[in-house]
């Protein structure tokens, strides 16, 4: 477990994405054929095509957009932690990076701050750095690790925590809540509903409420992993 790192000096982070558009057919053609080839490799049988599998462009950078990032800090208070959290949410993803890069500059633009998720290292932060790029947004520096050396990065994820050097094993989210026996953020939705949620119900803050879940639960799994106890929902509060 990592060493030495106040708690307070780590910033919980989960994000919610959905496919850039609605339905494959709002595609340019230049972009349809670009999720085709995309597609091809994930296609399974032949009930799908790349139109079906379009509802899962959200996980890919190129073809998704954020619109969600929830965050959480930890302070203490009278010699008991609280977790605080803020959410940044809605149909601009440039105001939405540009609203987070801010948060990064401000509290957590030094070489002693730390981002912590679960899957962060293969998912959230990449994802986070090529739509700020593809926005025209500087990196800031947390996110801007090319050329910095593996012990300069500092980037914590519960996943890889949990795998202990298995790099074939994969441990999700939900399944490490019901082992620490933390409460589950799956209670409402999960990722796989997401982009439904978004494109037709268009309940952005059901969403944001779904993504302070998972904050939460990793800020839990994080604390449970180095032995510290873990914080009441009295100690949670959201920041508007």
């Amino acid at each position: 477990m990592p060493q030495n790192i106040p708690l307070t000096k780590i910033l919980f982070l989960d994000i919610e994405t959905a496919p850039q558009h609605s339905t494959y057919e709002q595609l340019t053609p230049e972009m349809q054929k670009l999720w085709d080839k995309k597609a091809g490799y994930l296609i399974k049988d032949e009930q799908q095509t790349s139109e079906s599998l379009y509802e899962r462009a959200g996980i890919y950078a190129e073809f998704g957009k954020i619109i969600c990032i929830s965050v959480g800090f930890l302070n203490e208070t009278e010699g008991q932690l609280q977790l605080r959290l803020k959410s940044f949410f809605g149909d601009d993803e440039r105001k939405i990076l540009h609203e987070f890069r801010q948060l990064l500059i401000k509290s957590f633009n030094t070489n002693d701050k730390f981002l912590c998720a679960h899957n962060g290292k293969e998912f959230d932060y990449p994802f986070i750095a090529r739509r700020m790029l593809i926005h025209g947004i500087t990196l800031p520096s947390l996110l801007d690790i090319a050329g910095k050396k593996p012990w300069e990065i500092s980037h914590l994820d519960t996943m890889e925590l949990w795998k202990f050097g298995d790099y074939k094993h994969y441990t999700s989210l939900n399944l490490l809540t019901a082992i620490f026996n933390i409460p589950t953020p799956k209670d409402d939705i999960d990722g796989s509903m997401v982009s439904k949620v978004y494109w037709q119900d268009h309940d952005i803050e059901r969403i944001a409420r779904y993504c302070e879940k998972d904050v939460t639960a990793v800020a839990r799994v994080y604390l449970r992993m180095n032995n510290f106890p873990l914080i009441d929902n009295e100690q949670i509060f959201s920041i508007k």
